[in-house]
């Protein structure tokens, strides 16, 4: 058995196992654009419990398909028109310092083998991940391309989803020991799919409508486009949690102030007002008002509550490398619903002021590259997308822990997002290959910038 529970032996469909060797091969042989459909595919839409175990250490189909892509197509090197070198940036080392940084603080937690081979395991899908999207999306065609596949895989997610609701069975969990019964709550089902479990589900859903926006803007047909945004809500409602909605209500509110994207600075400093201002009349402290946000009826936002509270309270537990014994801090403790606060008790301060680093630098990205793209609307507008996109996942992270297949739309998004000032260049356009090779060698270079760096089962 793993470190920290798990499959003893290898658990894996046949038919999976077969779907693996075509994965695997397609990975290989198609071109790079082609090949972000397969490593997608298969990081998303095949669950975390089917897992190969070789000698103690486990491989989820998730973990092979980093593996391959990496070794297929991480190249530092190379370019040419459609194709330009691998360059890195303050952010990807922002992320290789995070990932390895939080590997190290958890090995030093526990001193043990297991622990040290589950930390690996986990920064095998950050900064493995990570790099997977950084090597396949280059370009701004590569960029819709990514758009286009997660379109896809969330219309089929959505069938799964809605079919849960009709037969409340999950297609994916039958092997599971309640044979794929939907989980319920105040007569509610909740639908999951493929993912671990309903939050992260209706999440991915959520987080995907701004970049579908973009999309529609730049579809010779909407058909699919509109499909996809109609995909994406239902996820989102069929999941029936507090915190996707929440996503997804930040996502469309986001969206909706474009028209005053010349004003956030007034927007930034008003939430600051206001929470200092809450802070001076409030009893509580100002977090708690995490506690106030029910938009099902049934969340469980006095636990999140309280975790974030027990977790400020206890700050010199953790501040070094993390803390491991926080399920002693009270009832249900045991469940980080909150990923700063996961990344905070599993890696220490560090980790976490270089993933707020992360969020910060990102923004920072996109403020800039949308200011430059003012003059050409379509550009402003692609950025500002992304920019939404953010700003929902950093709401989402005060209701749950990326710890599933969500984490890699996140890591699809910094890697994006860290690939924007290249691609600025380089606008989608359907123009002959002859004529993109001459722009592609006369466009300027990007000018060079200063180099800097667990589970939830509640809604």
């Amino acid at each position: 058995m793993r470190f920290g529970g798990g499959a003893a032996a290898t658990d894996v469909n046949l038919l999976l196992v077969l779907a693996l060797f075509g994965i695997v091969a397609l990975i290989i042989f198609l071109p790079r654009r082609v090949a972000i459909a397969p490593v997608l595919w298969a990081m998303i839409m095949v669950p975390l419990d089917q897992v190969i175990v070789l000698g103690g250490v486990h491989f989820t189909i998730m973990r092979i398909a980093i593996v391959v892509a990496l070794a297929r197509w991480f190249r530092p090197s190379g370019g040419g028109p459609g194709n330009p070198p691998l360059k890195f940036n303050s952010i990807d080392a922002l992320f290789a310092a995070f990932a390895l940084t939080h590997m190290f603080a958890f090995s030093l937690q526990y001193m043990t083998g297991g622990a040290v081979v589950e930390a690996v395991g986990t920064m095998l899908d950050q900064l493995g991940g990570y790099l997977v999207f950084r090597a396949l999306v280059r370009t701004r065609e590569d960029i819709l391309q990514l758009v286009r596949v997660f379109g896809v895989i969330t219309i089929a997610l959505a069938a799964f989803m809605l079919n849960e609701q009709i037969t409340h069975v999950n297609l994916f969990m039958l092997s599971a020991a309640d044979h794929g019964r939907v989980a319920v709550r105040e007569g509610k089902f909740r639908s999951q799919g493929p993912f671990e479990v309903y939050l992260t589900a209706g999440n991915f859903g959520a987080t995907l409508l701004p970049l579908f926006a973009w999309w529609w803007t730049k579809a010779r047909s909407r058909v699919l486009v509109g499909a996809s945004i109609a995909a994406g809500i239902i996820v989102l409602v069929t999941s029936n949690s507090s915190t996707p909605d929440l996503s997804g209500l930040a996502a469309i509110g986001a969206l909706c102030l474009w028209p005053l994207r010349e004003k956030m600075y007034m927007f930034r400093r008003g939430i600051v007002a206001g929470l200092v201002g809450l802070q001076l009349v409030m009893k509580a402290p100002v977090w708690a008002i995490i506690g106030r946000v029910d938009l099902t009826g049934s969340s469980s936002s006095y636990h999140r509550y309280m975790l974030v509270d027990n977790f400020i309270r206890h700050f010199s537990d953790w501040w070094l490398i993390g803390y491991k014994s926080y399920n002693t801090w009270g009832w249900d403790m045991w469940d980080l619903s909150n990923q700063y606060v996961a990344f905070g008790l599993t890696g220490g301060l560090l980790t976490l002021i270089l993933f707020i680093v992360i969020l910060t630098r990102c923004f920072s990205r996109v403020g800039i590259e949308r200011k430059k793209a003012e003059r050409t609307r379509g550009d402003a507008w692609f950025y500002w997308c992304l920019g939404a996109t953010l700003f929902s996942h950093v709401v989402a992270f005060f209701g749950m822990s990326y710890f599933d297949q969500v984490q890699c739309e996140f890591y699809a998004l910094v890697a994006v997002i860290a690939a924007s000032a290249y691609s600025r260049n380089r606008p989608v356009t359907g123009k002959p290959v002859s004529r993109l090779k001459k722009e592609w060698q006369a466009a300027p270079a990007a000018a060079p910038e200063p180099l800097p760096v667990s589970r939830s089962l509640f809604n």
